[in-house]
């Protein structure tokens, strides 16, 4: 006699409970209880920022514009120092296994989890004046800490591990066979890189750098532990809301806030249109 083939059951797209009209409701009320606790603050905020004029009043304040500039600066500088340096450790670390390679991993995601205020503390103790590197910099004259370029090293130190993350899935997902082919076809080790890889892997480049931008701009904790606030210099806007808040004039701490809400809700749509044309992509080579 021969075997009986098993018969393939499709399991329950839902459970029971699920099926009832009590569990739908349940779940999508308890789902609409957590998008109204993340979503409502900041609403509120932007929304208060544009009815009492205090957003439109700040965008043509000198503070303001000031603490824009130097924002916008700082991170576009903190942006290429991230992928210049970034870039060649995410492809070592999707391309490379080593001896001590999750010691490497566990370094870059560190940022991700430390206290912001933390991290400003440790480059103090690495970069400032009594620091560990602090003489021999002194020695040559360099002065790091509570300068420009101390905002910048701030902001790339917890920015750069979301573009490291990133770039390191997007480098690990382009196929092997692709670079060796053109390997085969004479293209050097950089033209693979160029030509094949990066396009291959552009879509979570790129997402990486928005969120690797948006992080930096966000940046406040380890920005006033190291580079402190001074207006002109290194009072970016995080540090400029915090500012004025203390120093009680709340519209305009509201109207910088409300800036930055809007920057940092534009760079996540961003990155979700970024998604979603590379899904599109795909399917249409399907």
């Amino acid at each position: 006699m021969g075997r009986t083939a098993p018969v393939w059951v499709r399991p329950a797209a839902h459970g029971p409970w699920l099926r009832s009209g009590w569990g739908n409701r349940g779940v999508f009320a308890l789902a609409g209880l957590a998008a109204l606790f993340l979503g409502l603050p900041v609403a509120v905020l932007v929304a208060r920022s544009i009815v009492d004029g205090s957003l439109a009043n700040a965008l043509t304040a000198q503070v303001v514009l000031e603490a824009l500039d130097l924002s916008l600066a700082t991170t576009a500088v903190s942006l290429v120092v991230t992928v210049v340096f970034g870039l060649p450790l995410a492809y070592v670390m999707a391309r490379r296994h080593f001896r001590g390679s999750w010691l490497v991993e566990a370094l870059v995601d560190l940022p991700l989890v430390l206290p912001p205020s933390v991290a400003g503390l440790a480059l103090l103790l690495v970069l400032g004046r009594r620091g560990f590197l602090g003489g021999p910099l002194d020695a040559l004259g360099i002065e790091i800490p509570f300068t420009t370029f101390a905002v910048i090293l701030a902001q790339t130190f917890v920015s750069a591990p979301f573009f490291v993350r990133s770039a390191r899935t997007g480098i690990a997902s382009v196929e092997h066979d692709l670079e060796d082919a053109a390997r085969v076809d004479g293209a050097s080790e950089i033209d693979v890189f160029r030509h094949i890889t990066i396009p291959l892997a552009a879509s979570p480049l790129a997402a990486g750098l928005v969120m690797c931008w948006a992080r930096a701009l966000g940046e406040f904790g380890a920005t006033i532990m190291f580079a402190g606030n001074i207006e002109g210099r290194t009072q970016t806007l995080p540090l400029l809301v915090y500012g004025e808040f203390e120093g009680g004039d709340l519209d305009a701490s509201i109207a910088a806030a409300a800036i930055l809400v809007l920057a940092a809700f534009g760079v996540l749509v961003a990155v979700r249109l970024l998604h979603w044309g590379r899904a599109l992509d795909i399917r249409s080579l399907g």
